[in-house]
């Protein structure tokens, strides 16, 4: 089984920073493009920033200059480093990874159950 899990979420106060992982665990053979989605109440669910293998990102025009994907791929773990922080960004965020598990070599979208980070003064 390939599970991610998110970790780091919670209350911060406008202007703050806050830093969110993502460790994907168990039968890998290897993860090719990690992301991070957000889902605010009411809304869709959108691509916040997404990284390669090889390090190339991108991100949403709303967070981009504030936040900072990175990876470890030793540690099959993916960050987001969120500064500056705004009630806007308030919402569950969710880990995105496509993985080839052993013994399958085709590449699979797996999705985190999610993390809440909440923005309020």
């Amino acid at each position: 089984q390939v599970r991610l899990v998110e970790s780091g979420g919670g209350l911060v106060q406008p202007g703050g920073s806050l830093r969110l992982s993502c460790a994907a665990s168990g039968s890998i053979f290897s993860i090719n493009a990690m992301g991070w989605y957000r889902q605010a109440p009411g809304e869709q669910r959108e691509l916040v920033a997404s990284i390669t293998r090889g390090g190339t990102t991108a991100y949403a025009d709303s967070v981009k200059g504030r936040f900072t994907i990175s990876r470890d791929n030793v540690k099959n773990t993916v960050y987001l480093q969120m500064n500056s922080l705004k009630p806007e960004d308030t919402a569950v965020y969710y880990c995105n990874a496509d993985v080839a598990p052993y013994h399958d070599f085709r590449l699979f979208n797996y999705w985190g159950r999610g993390t809440q980070v909440t923005i309020s003064s």
